[in-house]
């Protein structure tokens, strides 16, 4: 790997959030959330599940350099 993972992670985020927020766009203008209790549940499952992903590959980064120095030892 000629990067680090940060930046590599960093950079598949920014192609991947423009192609996220079309999708969340149309399912938001498909007329499938009818009352403001389904816009609240679109919201409060898409977003905090958008950011656990993101920040999911900083864990699992993590745990394999525990791992990686664990072998080297």
């Amino acid at each position: 790997m000629n990067h680090s993972f940060t930046k590599l992670w960093n950079i598949t985020f920014l192609v991947v959030t423009p192609i996220w927020a079309v999708f969340v766009w149309m399912i938001w203008t498909s007329g499938q959330l009818k009352t403001p209790h389904h816009e609240l549940l679109f919201f409060s499952v898409v977003i905090p599940g958008f950011l656990l992903i993101y920040l999911s590959g900083f864990v699992i980064a993590k745990r394999h350099a525990l791992k990686q120095s664990a072998l080297k030892q």
